[in-house]
């Protein structure tokens, strides 16, 4: 019930952020510090392999509402470039570093851990974010 209670508060944080003019992150950030500092909360074990799944879609959804597709359509090649070609880039870039580097590897298994990179550093720097004690 209490992930639920923070989901909710993340959304309408967006909201907030919005009228207030301050970036949503912000005020999550806030909210998770206030929550830390509340005296005889019970502790809140999240896994940190659940905080990308229950606490991503509210924010994405929320920022999807808010979308201009005027702009998404001025800008779309920005966005083109930075969603793909980035990441393949990345994906290159470790497969080349984990083939020169790991003795034995496959080109197939490099290219599988690059693959694996740009997720694991989203994943990491959420779980990063978050203590397991709460959501700050």
């Amino acid at each position: 019930m209490v992930i639920i209670g923070l989901m909710l508060a993340t959304v309408l944080l967006v909201g907030v952020g919005e009228r207030v003019r301050l970036p949503y992150p912000v005020l999550v950030t806030l909210l998770g510090i206030a929550v830390a500092l509340v005296p005889g909360l019970p502790v809140l074990v999240v896994p940190p392999e659940l905080i990308l799944p229950l606490f991503l879609p509210p924010l994405l959804y929320a920022t999807a509402q808010r979308t201009s597709w005027s702009m998404f359509k001025v800008r779309w090649r920005s966005i083109l470039l930075l969603a793909l070609v980035l990441v393949l880039i990345t994906v290159a870039a470790v497969a080349v570093t984990a083939w020169l580097l790991v003795p034995g590897i496959t080109i197939a298994a490099a290219v599988a851990l690059g693959a694996l990179s740009p997720m694991w550093m989203v994943g990491s720097a959420v779980a990063r974010s978050g203590r397991s004690s709460s959501f700050s």
